[in-house]
């Protein structure tokens, strides 16, 4: 690990203490420019005693904006300290997770992983339209039916069609035969470049693409492509738990990845991470906003500079050997439930590096549906699969008593 160390609480405080003086102090400075001050004082109180044992909340309190891109260019001069947080933060998980070259890569903490899904579209579709002449109607999303709706969203505000892939049912992994005919047909309809989202952990099912696949079918064709990462919710835990992977920078083809900190993580919610290689995120360059110091090339704009610190924060409080063994524990409980599904004659699916198992529908009664919270593959009529995410609060007695309960259906 190149970057990402285990701090003790004090480190961390100090670090976060002296990114916060680097950044504007509006008790004490006055700047008559800034549409922004801290947080209001009447509603929200700053002098309570615990502050000082809270890095998070104090930063929430001074609310720094980290508008723009801080891998990129220079931005805001009045939230320098903070800003250079989210600088660490990126290096950290683009080296020592997705395994890309030191200075190779840009990216920003975003509201979540549908902001950055759609950021990734949109980068993408500039590219060709700037690098190749395209026009909308030649571009094409391509992504697996378990793709994430926020590629349906992405499609819908950029005017780009997009092309489902489908899977077997299942192992949910898409088909050769079946991605190139969707390619085809693609084809036949026009389309001329392509712009990839595989999956790194599917919502629903946990289930990873390959995207070497999706690559080798587009080079077959030689038709250009541009490929992105939905990691949202594997990329804090498939990298990691499987070092030997092709769903990082190491892999040629990936030019970008999501990441969502307020899943796995536990962070706030609001703390989405897009990644990119150098030289891409300029194609959405606004130059319409010159008065924002630096470029603004983020569909957000303005961001809390809170979220990245509280990312950060989680990931340096357990160091990579602890995230390691607390992926691991949550793992554990996942295998265990999975065997004991085994015995019962459960039909299930299971990544073997996930910590989600999606059961089939008609094992399981409505009742314990409600009684345990467990999130069907539609809200629209019969479901035909139901999920367990095995988080932390999800210990092995709660699992045991799903277990004992579904014992007691008729026919288990």
């Amino acid at each position: 690990m190149r970057f990402w160390k285990k701090l003790s609480q004090q480190e961390c405080s100090d670090y976060i203490d002296k990114a916060l003086r680097e950044n504007i102090d509006f008790s004490r400075r006055t700047s008559l420019g800034i549409p922004a001050s801290r947080l209001d004082g009447k509603v929200f109180y700053d002098q309570a005693s615990f502050l000082k044992d809270a890095p998070f909340l104090r930063s929430i309190v001074q609310n720094p904006n980290h508008i723009g891109c801080h891998t990129l260019s220079e931005s805001e001069m009045f939230f320098k300290g903070t800003q250079q947080i989210e600088r660490d933060l990126i290096e950290m998980i683009a080296v020592d997770i997705l395994r890309a070259e030191e200075g190779g890569s840009d990216g920003y903490v975003a509201a979540g992983g549908t902001e950055a899904n759609i950021q990734a579209v949109w980068i993408y579709r500039n590219y060709f339209i700037r690098t190749f002449n395209a026009t909308h109607d030649e571009i094409a999303i391509l992504a697996s039916a378990d793709t994430h709706y926020s590629v349906v969203k992405a499609a819908n505000l950029l005017f780009l069609d997009l092309y489902s892939v489908p899977v077997e049912d299942s192992t949910r992994a898409i088909q050769e035969a079946e991605l190139d005919a969707v390619v085809r047909r693609a084809q036949q309809d026009g389309k001329k470049y392509f712009i990839v989202l595989s999956n790194v952990a599917t919502t629903m099912f946990g289930s990873i693409d390959d995207p070497d696949m999706y690559a080798r079918c587009l080079l077959k064709y030689d038709l250009p492509f541009r490929l992105h990462l939905d990691a949202a919710f594997g990329g804090f835990i498939y990298p990691v738990v499987q070092p030997e992977n092709n769903v990082g920078f190491r892999n040629e083809h990936v030019s970008s990845v999501t990441l969502d900190a307020h899943k796995m993580l536990q962070a706030p919610y609001g703390t989405g991470i897009f990644i990119a290689r150098k030289g891409l995120m300029q194609h959405v360059f606004t130059k319409e906003a010159s008065y924002v110091h630096g470029m603004d090339i983020t569909l957000s704009g303005s961001r809390s500079g809170a979220n990245a610190i509280a990312i950060w924060m989680i990931l340096v409080t357990y160091g990579p050997y602890g995230w390691y063994e607390k992926l691991h524990t949550l793992l554990y409980r996942t295998q265990w439930t999975c065997r004991q599904l085994d015995e019962m004659g459960i039909v299930y699916y299971r990544h073997p590096d996930m910590n989600i198992i999606t059961i089939r529908a008609s094992f399981v009664p409505k009742s314990l549906v409600e009684k345990y919270g467990l999130v069907p593959d539609t809200h629209e009529g019969d479901a035909g699969w139901y999920k367990i995410v095995v988080m932390e609060h999800v210990e092995i007695e709660y699992l045991q008593q799903f277990l004992a309960d579904l014992k007691r259906v008729p026919g288990a």
